[in-house]
């Protein structure tokens, strides 16, 4: 198993609920279950750690996090909101290589959805957005999108499991990729921000993805983001 897939084969299992939050993550056990070295485990513990999904506590050494449903909404409103700047600025600045790029990734997308390939649509549902971000020619909300992408990531992962979710996402891909190709800012702004924030029902549907929430509050009225 390579270090990235560690990372990742972790990560999902928290999301999922197999470690529960507050959950002790011991690095012997990691490595027997994973049938890894301890290094690989706390490399990838520490990755995880950087991007809040994990935590160090004394005497307790590393424990699974406890995220709220409201700050995961706060980190999504806020993402929606930085995705929506990225691709209007790429609709303006996007070199016929980025857009290029842009559409190679979409129909990446479309393959991996038509092999009803949740994980594979999800990696290249990575690479689509980091397509919009580069186009964007700005080297600080790249940065910023791609640290807070990077937190949000086992919640998309799951997102996408949702029914019907794969195929809804990619349809609202063709109307991005539309938009930035032909040079509408407004649009792509738009069709980015209503792809990232959803309300009602989608937000449901992913709390209710979440076994490892404890999800005491009321469903709130704001929009949820999501992938």
């Amino acid at each position: 198993m390579q270090r990235f897939e560690l990372r990742d084969a972790i990560e999902e299992e928290i999301a999922r609920g197999a470690f529960a939050p507050g959950e002790h993550l011991d690095e012997v056990e990691l490595a027997r279950r994973y049938g890894v070295s301890r290094t690989p485990v706390r490399e990838a513990l520490m990755q995880l750690s950087a991007i809040g999904l994990v935590v160090s506590r004394p005497r307790r050494g590393v424990v699974v996090a406890r995220p709220r449903p409201e700050e995961l909404i706060e980190m999504f409103e806020v993402m929606a909101e930085l995705e929506g700047m990225a691709g209007r600025l790429a609709a303006r600045r996007a070199s016929a290589e980025d857009v290029t790029r842009l559409q190679d990734t979409h129909r990446a997308c479309v393959s991996a959805a038509a092999a009803a390939d949740a994980d594979e649509y999800y990696y290249e549902n990575e690479r689509f957005h980091a397509a919009i971000y580069a186009a964007s020619r700005s080297a600080f909300l790249r940065t910023e999108c791609i640290e807070l992408s990077k937190r949000l990531k086992p919640y998309r992962r799951l997102q996408l499991r949702v029914p019907h979710r794969m195929a809804q996402s990619l349809a609202e891909h063709a109307g991005i990729v539309d938009a930035i190709t032909h040079g509408d800012g407004a649009k792509a702004q738009q069709h980015l921000r209503d792809h990232v924030v959803v309300q009602g029902d989608r937000f449901a549907d992913l709390i209710a993805s979440l076994p490892a929430l404890d999800v005491k509050a009321e469903t709130p009225r704001r929009g949820y983001a999501s992938r």
